[in-house]
């Protein structure tokens, strides 16, 4: 576990550095072909991963290769993200107190029937009921992650109690993780800033054998949880944190220990230790199978730059930045639409339920620079063997081919994950 936490420090630490300020243009409707001109800086940016900005074909062999549907035409750089915000239909930005708690109960519903089927399930079957309940818990997360966002009920005290109560059997501290998800959103794909996936610094691949280590085995095979460490990583040091923001945190880690000290011990009583690994710690894995995946999904693929803080460009980073993936329909059900990220980039404040909406009104009036996939083999091959180490020109460099003879998980990886898209 010291490797993992080490490979969390090393790559997703925070540095103070500062973005630039966004300025304003027209809205996207007054944007026509002839002012939406690129410049030398980006055209040289797209040549250098293979995507020159006019090859329309080349990028499509690019979707094949990488798993995708579409990649995205680069976003011109006078665009800014409020011209693609003024965009959006005024509705998709309302908050419905039905449709809210319309998913709170399809949350709390699923994720009980997933107990339940737990504790009927013979042996053979409980793979299947574990994977119901780790995915019911992640909509029960995507209520809290609304409620963080402020993005769930206009009563803003009742708001920050639902998102309490429902990251409570996740463990997870509701005031640590909105401080830090806020931070995700403000600076996405910005190198250093951003706390969620990071590219690999070569200095700390080369900085000790057991970190180098860690790396390749947590970007590798063990990257679909590695959500885990992110959590231990972030949200439990006071340190942190500002000093604003810290009482609000220590309230939220006093319910996670009471949770822990009041519902572990009487897992344990009733049902013993095997009982808590069967009713807990199995759908929580499954849990963050979907928090590691989603999340790596939403903004890594070798043609998605990371930029240093004097190149950031808002707009390019949450349009063309983050990717839109379609998920298995039980799947999107249960998890109430979280994988329709392109929008919530745009703006969080888009509630869950009106995602696919907004995401309509990107299609029609962005559609062409947008980044889209089916969840396939292939995508996560992609990400999991070739997205490690960050390069200027390159995005990615792959472990094994920085250090082959280290890289045997990765070699593994290719040999073995299909490639099906």
């Amino acid at each position: 576990m010291s490797c993992i936490l080490a490979l969390a420090d090393s790559t997703l630490l925070l540095k103070g550095s500062h973005q630039r300020p966004i300025q304003n243009t027209n809205i996207a409707a007054q944007f026509t072909q002839d002012k939406l001109l690129v410049s030398k800086k980006k055209v040289s940016v797209i040549q250098a991963v293979a995507i020159p900005a006019e090859s329309t074909d080349y990028r499509k062999q690019l979707c094949e290769r990488y798993g995708f549907k579409q990649i995205g035409e680069p976003l011109p750089e006078n665009v800014t993200l409020k011209d693609v915000i003024n965009s959006l239909p005024k509705k998709v930005f309302e908050i419905d107190g039905m449709k809210a708690w319309k998913s709170v109960l399809i949350s709390v519903t699923s994720y009980a029937l997933g107990l339940l089927m737990i504790s009927k399930a013979p042996w053979y079957l409980l793979p299947l009921a574990w994977a119901w309940t780790g995915t019911a818990a992640t909509g029960l997360f995507v209520v809290g992650h609304d409620c963080a966002h402020k993005a769930f009920l206009k009563n803003k005290l009742v708001e920050d109690i639902v998102g309490t109560l429902v990251l409570l059997p996740l463990i997870y501290p509701y005031e640590s993780w909105r401080f830090m998800h806020d931070k995700h959103h403000a600076k996405t794909n910005m190198l250093y800033e951003d706390t969620a996936w990071h590219p690999v610094w070569k200095e700390d691949l080369d900085s000790s054998p057991l970190l180098r280590k860690a790396l390749i085995y947590g970007y590798g095979p063990l990257r679909p949880w590695m959500s885990i460490a992110h959590w231990l990583m972030w949200h439990f040091d006071l340190k942190k944190f500002r000093p604003n923001e810290v009482k609000r945190v220590k309230i939220s880690l006093a319910c996670v220990f009471a949770f822990i000290a009041v519902g572990w011990p009487l897992i344990i009583y009733k049902m013993g230790i095997m009982g808590w690994v069967k009713f807990w710690l199995m759908p929580w894995l499954g849990y963050h199978f979907w928090m590691s995946t989603f999340t790596v999904v939403h903004h890594t693929a070798p043609h998605i730059p990371f930029k240093y803080s004097d190149e950031w460009n808002a707009a390019q980073a949450q349009l063309g930045g983050t990717v839109h993936c379609d998920y298995p329909k039980w799947v999107e059900i249960l998890c109430h639409d979280i994988n329709v990220h392109i929008p919530h980039h745009i703006s969080p404040r888009i509630p869950s339920y009106n995602l696919r909406a907004a995401h309509k009104s990107l299609q029609e009036n962005w559609g062409k620079y947008l980044n889209e996939a089916s969840w396939n083999w292939r995508l996560m091959k992609t990400i999991m063997t070739m997205c490690h180490v960050y390069h200027k020109e390159r995005n990615y460099v792959p472990f094994d081919e920085i250090d082959p003879q280290e890289s045997s998980p990765i070699t593994f990886l290719r040999k073995v994950m299909p490639d099906y898209a």
